[in-house]
């Protein structure tokens, strides 16, 4: 199929389709203009895209020379060299963001956040959806209590234990006068006062509404730290029926925003990949997004849910969000994509494509005048990843300059989250919120990336430590402090998000309710998630701990970490490791790799659960991928392993994977004829090739493959 020309942008027809007849009707923008501002944009910005990639490209390879001829450098050595590359910037006068318009939900709350692949529909509605979540549900069908519940009928006695639990929550966040919820026989509202069997709360200002009756109300709601908890009665319910109170269940407010991923967990290669991204975003800003759900045996359609309206205590109504706060991430700026082309034939620079177009879609909430809106506060949300350095940050604020020019929006309207995944912007990381003070709303730790970027940077300076122990260094420790640190400098407590990454074991909540209290605790207003569950109970950790008191007391205490301990590279000091060890590291990375990539290749799934060596399921993208490839390629390059010990375990692991697959009526095997296997062979890619991968960066690769699977060749 032909490519349509407007204004020297050759288009792929299904992108224009979508964009002329879905994206543009209801914005106020006609098409001409939108293209001439598209091409407009992509012939003035590309170029410098292209030089600041050059620009990675260079620094790297001067950071290699200098690790060759320079093997026993310390940390001042080092630190002096990137200062006169100009790779380490000074840092200048202390500023505070000046973002405005932030949605509380960003600048007000603390709570989880939720990142889901944007071209599954159902993931997405769910994740928007995830805003509230039922607490007995959460409990009761995880690990948290004890072995999963057998299939089959309703077990009384772990429901039991779940509203047991749940009432230990209540009485830690919402205390009684002089007793105890679990004693509780009536909730009721009385001149405006809720009543517990006609005593007060310890904190009567945490009763905030309620629904129905207030002499026998249907629920009655509390909030906490910001967040809301609601609690619904109902004498005809299963489990209300059996309840002295007659307390059905205790749902949560939840996701308080979440991230629609365009990047790391997605397979978009071209056109018809990045339409059914677009389309789902359209259809979360509009509101109409639609699912179809199957489950126990049943199909039904899963809708976006409406904002649910209360009774103050006063009388007067009280309207809360039915759904999470969305932002998009787009990509970052290293790749191209085919569905649309500049004048000279070239491939646009992808993240360029997803500003305009992302934009342009959230105008239909910006528009809204009734309903449910995303903003109530006229703001686009724009996660940007992949950044390295102020420069780039600047350049992402200059791209949104020009987009909200093209489409007529006020400056700063689109606000900007960067992640702090890339070495070069952790050790830069004030210079990079100041490049962006006016819209940035959001700054991120993300370990997986940021190791693998650490590996590709550091390649030459030696074999790097097992992954379990590169998290044990110092350095991860001094990167996660930093970003909370540098964050509250920059003034971003109460008007920006300051995030921690991803719990990437989705099955195991126990662990996490034990494990992740420790982000609040650290200053993170936000940390992820992988599923609504586990958003449910993340909320927990934030009734707890009072995330905006917890940094008040940290910026009293100025810096806990500095730019000299983030570039302790986490190279091994002991390098005796047994030829088992060796194995071990090398079958988990390949496991990992194996296990991600063959879907990523030939069924476009870009988040996987993987079973690593120890058969846990852990959430695979391409954070993860780049990590397990970069750090194979860095034993590689040392010696610790050879050619032929990974492509034995490559092939091993890859009939373990066939495997654990094997009930996937569409998957692909592997083995035995791994010649003929495009995913088996871009796997190996991503580890011999790892070296010379732009910053280590998986995209350039799986993209090239999948469109080869795609064209059938």
């Amino acid at each position: 199929m032909g490519m349509t020309n407007y204004h020297g942008l050759k288009v792929d027809p299904k992108l224009a389709g979508f964009i002329v007849e879905k994206a543009l009707p209801g914005t106020g923008i006609d098409a001409d203009r939108f293209w001439q501002g598209f091409s407009d944009l992509v012939h003035e910005l590309a170029p410098r895209n292209r030089d600041l990639l050059a620009k990675r490209d260079a620094l790297q390879a001067r950071i290699d020379a200098w690790f060759k001829a320079h093997p026993e450098a310390g940390i001042p050595a080092q630190k002096a060299f990137l200062t006169e590359i100009g790779y380490l910037l000074p840092e200048g006068p202390a500023f505070t963001i000046e973002t405005r318009n932030v949605d509380p939900e960003i600048a007000l709350v603390a709570g989880p956040q939720l990142v889901v692949p944007v071209t599954n529909a159902r993931y997405a509605a769910n994740a928007a959806n995830a805003r509230w979540g039922s607490l007995y549900d959460c409990l009761y069908g995880t690990d948290v209590m004890g072995p999963l519940p057998p299939g089959g009928a309703y077990d009384r006695g772990r429901g039991a234990r779940v509203v047991a639990r749940v009432r230990v929550f209540l009485d830690e966040a919402f205390p009684i006068e002089g007793t105890s919820h679990a004693d509780v026989r009536r909730y009721h509202v009385k001149d405006g006062a809720l009543l517990v069997d006609d005593l007060p709360l310890m904190q009567p200002e945490k009763f905030v509404g309620y629904r129905g009756n207030p002499k026998a109300p249907d629920s009655v709601l509390l909030r906490n730290n910001g967040l809301h908890v609601e609690l619904v009665f109902d004498r005809a319910h299963p489990i209300g029926s059996r309840d002295q109170a007659l307390l059905a269940d205790v749902v949560v407010e939840s996701a308080l925003s979440a991230i629609m991923d365009c990047e790391d967990s997605v397979a978009c290669v071209d056109a018809e990949d990045k339409v059914l991204a677009y389309a789902n975003w359209l259809g979360l800003m509009k509101g109409d997004l639609a699912a179809s759900v199957e489950k126990g045996g049943r199909t039904f359609t899963r809708r976006l849910n409406d904002d649910r309206v209360f009774t103050k205590p006063d009388g007067g109504e009280l309207t809360l969000k039915g759904r999470a706060l969305l932002w998009v991430r787009n990509v970052g700026h290293l790749m191209t994509n085919p569905a649309v082309l500049d004048r000279d034939g070239n491939e646009v620079p992808e993240g360029i494509m997803d500003a305009m177009v992302t934009t342009l879609i959230a105008m239909h909430d910006l528009k809204k005048t009734s309903g449910p809106r995303n903003s109530a506060h006229g703001s686009v949300y724009v996660v940007k990843p992949k950044m390295h350095g102020p420069e780039e940050v600047a350049f992402a604020d200059r791209i949104f300059d020009r987009v909200e020019d093209i489409l007529g929006l006020p400056r700063h309207t689109v606000k900007l989250g960067i992640m702090d995944e890339e070495r070069r912007t952790s050790v830069n990381l004030k210079e990079c919120i100041r490049a962006a003070k006016h819209r940035v709303a959001f700054i991120n730790t993300g370990f997986l990336d940021r190791t693998g970027d650490e590996i590709h940077t550091s390649m030459e300076a030696g074999p790097f430590s097992r992954k379990d122990f590169i998290k044990r260094k110092g350095w991860i420790t001094a990167y996660e402090n930093l970003n909370v640190d540098i964050g509250l400098e920059c003034g971003l407590s109460g008007k920006a998000q300051i995030g921690k990454g991803m719990w990437a074991a989705p099955d195991l909540m126990a662990a996490m309710l034990e494990q992740k209290i420790e982000h609040p605790k650290a200053g993170a207003s936000c940390a992820w998630v992988p599923s609504p569950t586990a958003a449910t109970l993340h909320a927990l950790h934030y009734h707890r701990i009072d995330v905006f008191a917890v940094q008040k007391r940290l910026a009293a205490g100025g810096r806990r970490a500095h730019v000299d301990a983030i570039l302790d590279i986490p190279v091994a000091s002991f390098r005796k490791w047994t030829e088992a060890q060796i194995l071990r590291e090398v079958e988990n990375n390949a496991q990992g790799i194996l296990g991600y990539v063959v879907r990523w290749i030939d069924q476009g799934i870009g988040c996987s659960k993987v079973p690593d060596i120890n058969n846990v399921g852990l959430m695979e993208d391409r954070a993860t991928l780049r990590i397990s490839s970069q750090h194979i390629a860095n034993w590689l390059h040392h010696g610790i392993c050879t050619q032929q010990q990974v492509t034995e375990t490559m092939k091993r692991m890859a009939v373990v994977v066939d495997k654990q697959n094997a009930g996937d009526p569409a998957y692909k095997p592997m083995a035995p004829d791994f010649d003929l296997s495009i995913a088996f062979q871009t796997a190996c890619d991503l580890v011999f090739k790892g070296r010379e991968q732009p910053n280590g960066y998986t995209e350039p690769l799986l993209h090239a493959a999948r469109l080869r699977v795609k064209g059938g060749n």
